[in-house]
């Protein structure tokens, strides 16, 4: 992973990222490089712009809101300054931990099933979109505090893959790896196999779009956003939870909404 270290020499704490430090965990598009001199800065006219689109867009209703998106989500890919992360993108912010991440198709994305199972599998975006289908409608929570109500997400249940994939009997846990190279993610085996986990492939009645993580991410509808790793490519069957990208740097592991993190947002599953 592209990290950028905290001023200090000590990584952010939950809902903490300060000046120079890590950008909190959230829903984030391909995301800017470091603000060390690289990259193309960002104008202030452009940031005004920005702000006026989304203005506009609260406005104006959800047309020309997901166009607003659109605008923010590719000017912040080459933002260093982090400051696109402040902009309206309809009630999501835009995060990163990587400089950028590569764009998968229908033609070229993958998602790999395998460690402690009988039948490892490698899927297609194909592949998955013939198989059933749920469909989930929550509140988003991030653990930095804004919130996305009444999300819809649609997809494939975890559990559907697990069964498919054969558990053996020493696997306790899944850990998720993400094609941006850098993100993983991990759940107890009982937590991956709740209802209102998704393989998903569809977010506000639209395919998973790139900035959203497409298109493919998981969705973990009772726990904090990070854990619904972006860009989701593989699934692996462990014996103990391997703790993810977020956990490292101090945020819970188990990370349900309202009941983790020192947080006492309102559950949203």
């Amino acid at each position: 992973m592209n990290e950028n270290p905290a001023d200090d020499g000590t990584p952010p704490g939950p809902g903490q990222p300060g000046p120079g430090r890590h950008p909190a965990p959230g829903d984030a598009p391909a995301g800017p490089p470091a603000p060390d001199g690289r990259g193309t800065p960002v104008g202030r006219r452009v940031i005004l712009g920005m702000l006026g689109l989304g203005v506009a867009g609260v406005a104006a209703g959800p047309y020309l809101q997901r166009a607003a998106d659109t605008v923010v989500s590719k000017v912040s890919e080459k933002d260093p300054t982090g400051l696109t992360g402040l902009l309206p993108g309809g009630g999501f912010r835009y995060y990163s931990v990587v400089a950028s991440v590569p764009t998968r198709t229908a033609e070229d994305y993958t998602l790999t099933v395998d460690g402690l199972v009988d039948r490892p599998s490698t899927l297609r975006l194909a592949d998955l979109q013939a198989m059933p289908q749920t469909r989930i409608v929550h509140d988003v929570q991030c653990v930095t505090g804004w919130r996305v109500p009444g999300t819809p997400f649609e997809g494939v249940r975890l559990s559907h893959l697990l069964d498919a994939a054969g558990v053996r009997a020493d696997a306790t846990a899944v850990r998720f790896t993400c094609f941006d190279g850098s993100y993983s993610e991990s759940l107890t085996l009982d937590q991956a196999r709740r209802e209102d986990v998704l393989v998903a492939l569809r977010m506000e009645d639209g395919p998973v779009t790139h900035a959203h993580g497409g298109p493919v991410r998981l969705y973990v509808a009772p726990m904090y956003f990070y854990k619904s790793a972006k860009w989701l490519s593989g699934i692996t069957l462990t014996s103990t939870v391997q703790p993810g990208y977020w956990e490292h740097y101090g945020y819970d592991v188990d990370a349900w909404v309202g009941r983790s993190n020192g947080r006492d947002d309102a559950p949203t599953g």
